[in-house]
């Protein structure tokens, strides 16, 4: 299956494999991506309460309202990638897919693997190696699938980024002079839709840093 460059979105963090959470984020996009499967949130990586692990957090189609929540779906036809550089020359070593099937409702996770074309396009790779249902909105407990040693979860979740983003446009504005401690979170009250994959850090590569970025790929 090709994949090519439309309503392309990235973003990038440095990770240590060592520990540590590293996070990106990049709200309220221009319009040709605003309200888009395609639309990042926010990227995190981290290290799992098993040191043996690491967290892969993609979030997408930001500032959902609850009432617009319960409708957000995945997009069969948008392909979600991580991708992991671990030799630093900024191309892609290693990458996780994550590529919504409608007909079972499941979220499937191929990698960490090697990719056979890099930068803007890119194909299914290998075998599928995890899978989850997605869980719905207002569910009490999240489904969690884990397979070969991958764990995954897929579906909506409360916008994690805080940011205060009236107190910046006055900043910008020169009628502040730094932010308030405490801060009013711009985002409370949103949602997003999430993939979170944990895998273990022996199938990354390298034994330090890694590089990370994100990015949504839309079927053509």
């Amino acid at each position: 299956m090709k994949r090519k460059k439309i309503l392309f979105e990235a973003i990038a963090v440095l990770a240590l494999i060592t520990g540590g959470i590293i996070y990106a984020a990049d709200h309220i996009d221009a319009p040709s991506v605003t309200n888009q499967t395609t639309d990042i949130t926010d990227l995190y990586v981290f290290q799992s309460a098993n040191t043996n692990d690491l967290v892969f957090v993609a979030n997408t189609q930001g500032l959902l309202t609850p009432a617009t929540t319960p409708a957000a779906k995945f997009d069969e036809n948008t392909l979600i990638e991580f991708n992991i550089d671990n030799n630093n020359d900024n191309i892609e070593d290693l990458v996780i897919q994550c590529k919504y099937d409608a007909a079972s409702n499941m979220m499937r996770v191929y990698g960490p693997i090697k990719p056979s074309e890099t930068g803007t396009r890119s194909k299914i790779e290998g075998p599928m190696i995890a899978q989850v249902k997605v869980t719905p909105y207002g569910a009490t407990t999240p489904i969690v699938g884990t397979e070969h040693g991958v764990s995954v979860f897929a579906g909506p979740r409360d916008d994690p980024f805080f940011f205060d983003l009236d107190q910046f446009h006055a900043i910008l504005a020169g009628t502040a002079e730094g932010f308030r401690n405490p801060g009013v979170d711009a985002f409370a009250g949103t949602n997003v839709m999430s993939v979170v994959v944990e895998v273990p850090k022996a199938a990354l590569g390298g034994t330090g840093k890694i590089n990370v970025w994100l990015e949504t790929k839309k079927k053509i």
